[in-house]
């Protein structure tokens, strides 16, 4: 099954490729690669929330903002690669989170990207991952991924 037809199936819409907050590009292909750059939890071009997860954010919400940090990334790689189709699946899933000193969930944060990537790829989905705690991120977002998908 396509991954657009995977995506249609599950009822997700990409978002439109999120505008860089600073001197990079969403995504660049390389050998048989596509990188990410950290992708934050943008919406309709605004952050959800902002500040630290076990403090102002808690983490089953932080878990949604990894799953739009993912869909982010897709929409980025899809743009980079020239179409969704180009896309074959994930190798690599970078996961940092804004933590409170005392939280130490990152790993369940950085599952709602893995999950949903999952979901999307199957088989193809299954990747290598770190999911690092913190002090801060860009524009104080609570979470932020970066993806290495691979080309159909």
């Amino acid at each position: 099954m396509s991954v657009a037809a995977r995506l249609a199936e599950l009822e997700i819409q990409l978002p439109e490729v999120a505008a860089p907050v600073a001197a990079y590009v969403p995504a660049v292909v390389h050998a048989g690669l596509v990188y990410t750059s950290g992708q934050l939890p943008f919406a309709a071009g605004a952050l959800p929330a902002t500040g630290k997860v076990g403090a102002e954010v808690t983490a089953e919400d932080a878990k949604t903002y990894a799953r739009t940090c993912a869909l982010n990334a897709l929409a980025a790689a899809a743009a980079a690669a020239g179409g969704l189709e180009k896309i074959g699946g994930v190798l690599r899933v970078g996961g940092f989170v804004a933590s409170d000193p005392a939280f130490s969930g990152q790993p369940g944060v950085i599952n709602g990207a893995s999950d949903v990537l999952g979901e999307i790829f199957g088989e193809a989905g299954v990747h290598a991952r770190a999911a690092v705690g913190v002090a801060v991120l860009p524009l104080d977002s609570p979470v932020e991924v970066e993806v290495t998908f691979t080309l159909a």
